[in-house]
């Protein structure tokens, strides 16, 4: 008897232990998805450098499933290094060698069982995770730099006594007191450090939107907008596309060095694949021009790391003399159905021994000689209605000054892409932002909600990464313009060619808004007025 209740019990017991496996089983395959793992990977960017690539693996009805990849661009290393090829290459590889290991390891430990929809508490773990880190290595610094600078007792040297020579030139420069004294230069703020390794902190944050919109069944730029309005809008429109036609910066092989970019601003309503035909034709209208004459004074084009040409001037005068005729010959009204900006970069030209910007090979300007320089410009190639960095952050006056000369035609644009939550200065009408290194998807919704519609995004100058997340995240963050560079390079042309499915896909769907109901904030009051009356003319004269 005892043996028989004993297999009944055995019996129940299996019986039970089934059932809640079953229970179990169901109750994970109705469980919403979570991160599983990620994977970061060494990977080729289209210039032949390193790189990563972040794959995100979640638990999808009781299956792990690869759900999407993505990576952004780095800022790491400067334009302008006194390292040579190799050492560069070697900081490169130990900065992606450090991102690929915080991705396997403790960044693949911390968001395991996440849910890759919360895309504001995935933000927020890897922005600490990076502050810590900063941190780390700031302490690091600091510690080095007091050792290396405390003396040794044996090197403590009293301060020498002044010369008489210096005492006879204090006593001149103290009786040479004029009314004009010199106006004390500004010092550069130091640079903003790259963490090595930061690149992991945007791949990671982009890895996992890309996951909540396929996870959601949402377009990327879809989901984003969502994360930005609260929920899906029911209108879209696409940023106004600035191409890049020319470069004359430093690395051009002219003397001329102030027009790092001359862009191309097209009249807002325009669609992408128009405005990508239009920038073709006037750039092989430029390079027929080129080519056949010399008047422009060009010597020589190259291609320069925006995919624009890279043309050989010595005044900054000749690129828009140039691209003005071109106009001309193709019928392109500049000023009406196209403006120009120009990227001076100019933090980039300064000489700090001599406190002037150098220009030109061997033209150098004082800040105020600049300011007058622009005001000169602007006056003759009206069609210039931007302008970006035009000088270096701590020329707080004259941001003022060249706005006060400017400001009525012409706009003056600023990098926010470190300091987002700094002063703006006076004047500016607009800012530059790229997603760049450890800037998360939760950071472009805050900052570009703090400086709405007049915003924008763009890309560095040496864009690595040939991922079409950047196209989703300007649309969904519903920007008035998007910079992509000139037309060349694969890197380039896969955002180009994501913007125009994403402007076909939301026409198909009847949600695409012509830009010509949004009046881009680039232009004042002022600029839209002249535009909208010598449009009204033209159409007269038609």
């Amino acid at each position: 008897m005892e043996y028989w209740i004993d297999q009944m019990w055995q019996k129940r017991r299996k019986l039970f232990l089934k059932r809640c496996r079953e229970a179990n089983y169901f109750a994970n395959l109705a469980a919403p998805p979570r991160i599983n793992r990620l994977r970061g990977r060494e990977v080729y960017d289209t210039r032949g450098q390193l790189s990563i690539e972040v794959e995100v693996f979640c638990i999808v009805s009781n299956k792990e499933k690869s759900i999407s990849s993505a990576a952004v661009s780095s800022l790491f290393g400067s334009k302008e290094s006194s390292l040579d090829w190799r050492a560069q290459s070697q900081e490169r590889a130990d900065h992606v060698m450090t991102a690929v290991q915080w991705i396997n390891e403790p960044l693949n430990n911390m968001l395991k069982d996440q849910n890759p929809c919360d895309q504001s508490e995935v933000d927020h773990a890897l922005s600490n995770f990076f502050m810590a880190r900063y941190l780390e290595e700031k302490d690091i610094r600091n510690r080095e730099e007091e050792e290396s600078h405390s003396p040794n007792e044996s090197e403590a040297v009293l301060p020498s006594a002044p010369s008489a020579q210096a005492k006879d030139k204090r006593t001149v420069d103290k009786g040479k007191k004029s009314n004009t004294s010199e106006k004390p230069f500004p010092p550069a703020e130091p640079p903003e450090p790259v963490l090595p390794g930061s690149l992991a902190i945007g791949s990671v944050s982009v890895a996992v939107a890309r996951t909540g919109a396929q996870l959601q069944g949402l377009p990327l730029y879809g989901y984003i907008a969502a994360l930005k309005n609260g929920e899906t809008p029911t209108q879209f429109y696409i940023p106004v596309s600035l191409v890049t036609l020319l470069s004359c910066g430093k690395t051009s092989a002219g003397k001329l060095s102030l027009l790092e970019e001359i862009i191309l601003i097209p009249k807002a309503g325009q669609r992408v694949k128009q405005i990508i035909t239009m920038t073709l034709e006037l750039q092989k209208e430029m390079m027929r021009i080129m080519n056949t004459s010399t008047k422009a004074g060009a010597t020589q084009a190259t291609l320069h790391d925006s995919g624009a040409p890279a043309v050989s001037y010595e005044r900054p005068e000749q690129p828009l003399d140039l691209i003005a005729e071109a106009c001309i010959n193709l019928g392109l009204a500049l000023g009406t159905e196209i403006h120009l900006a120009l990227n001076c970069d100019a933090h980039e030209l300064m000489d700090f021994s001599k406190g002037k910007y150098e220009v030109a090979t061997g033209v150098l300007k004082s800040p105020d000689e600049l300011v007058d320089m622009y005001q000169t410009l602007v006056s003759k190639y009206p069609a210039v209605v931007a302008l970006i960095n035009p000088l270096r952050r701590e020329d707080i006056v004259q941001w003022e000054k060249l706005s006060n000369v400017i400001g009525d035609s012409c706009s003056l644009l600023f990098d926010v892409t470190y300091k987002a939550k700094a002063l703006p200065h006076l004047g500016v009408r607009g800012h530059i932002l790229k997603h760049t290194d450890e800037m998360t998807v939760s950071d472009l919704v805050r900052i570009t909600s703090e400086h709405q519609g007049s915003v924008l995004l763009g890309t560095t100058y040496s864009e690595p990464c040939s991922s079409d997340s950047f196209s989703d995240i300007a649309v969904g963050l519903g920007l008035d313009y998007v910079k992509l560079g000139g037309l060349s390079g694969a890197e380039r042309m896969t955002k180009y060619n994501r913007l125009i499915s994403i402007e076909e896909e939301l026409a198909q769907q009847g949600i695409l808004v012509s830009k010509e109901k949004h009046p881009p904030p680039l232009f004042n009051e002022n600029l839209q007025k002249q535009s909208t009356t010598a449009e009204r003319h033209l159409s007269d004269k038609a």
